[in-house]
């Protein structure tokens, strides 16, 4: 490594950043006996000590990875927009882990056996999902091609909005059907579960 680089060499909290006597702890770090250790998960960085300073040592600080905002990990429930539908799984764009969005692009697929807990063989991914719908899914691994696995196989999970054909958003009326409130217009989808009913 260069002089001046910095380093980003990704870590997680207790992680050991290096010696105190070497160092001293920036913003996400802190020294127990004598060792700095990184409180916060994200990237390592060392800043070089200004050039008036007495004491020579760096400091070393952990930065950037909250300002990623959300990461969807195994077992996170999001929020995502169908993007694409097709015959064995559908795409989608995770908008938000939990509460907190994201600010980076996440791709999801949904595999038709994912799509619910029942009659896996009888999943018709058309009258399941349709492109801009609004669905809540529970991350189940990061699958290939950078899309994450994810699941509407519980009652709670499955489309929570979606637009109608007369561009009026979607009133839930069973576990499979929402009715457009303007024309009456029922279209087939896996509905999540709403509120407490």
């Amino acid at each position: 490594m260069k002089e001046g680089e910095e380093e980003t060499e990704f870590v997680t909290p207790g992680e050991v950043l290096g010696k105190f006597s070497d160092m001293k702890p920036g913003k996400g770090a802190y020294v127990a006996n004598n060792t700095v250790y990184a409180s916060l998960s994200g990237f390592r960085r060392i800043i070089s000590p200004p050039t008036d300073s007495s004491d020579s040592r760096p400091t070393v600080e952990v930065t950037g990875h909250k300002a990623h905002g959300a990461v969807p990990a195994p077992g996170s429930i999001v929020t995502a927009r169908v993007t694409k539908v097709m015959p064995r799984m559908a795409s989608a764009d995770i908008m938000c882990v939990g509460p907190k969005s994201v600010k980076e692009k996440f791709s999801g697929v949904i595999r038709q056996q994912d799509v619910r807990a029942t009659e896996i063989d009888k999943v018709d991914m058309h009258l399941s999902f349709r492109p801009g719908d609004i669905v809540k899914a529970l991350v189940l691994s990061l699958g290939d091609a950078r899309a994450y696995h994810l699941s509407t196989a519980k009652n709670e999970l499955g489309v929570v909005s979606a637009e109608s054909t007369a561009g009026a958003v979607m009133i839930p009326i069973s576990w499979t059907e929402m009715q457009c409130p303007l024309t009456g217009q029922i279209q087939q989808r896996k509905v999540a579960k709403v509120g407490g009913s």
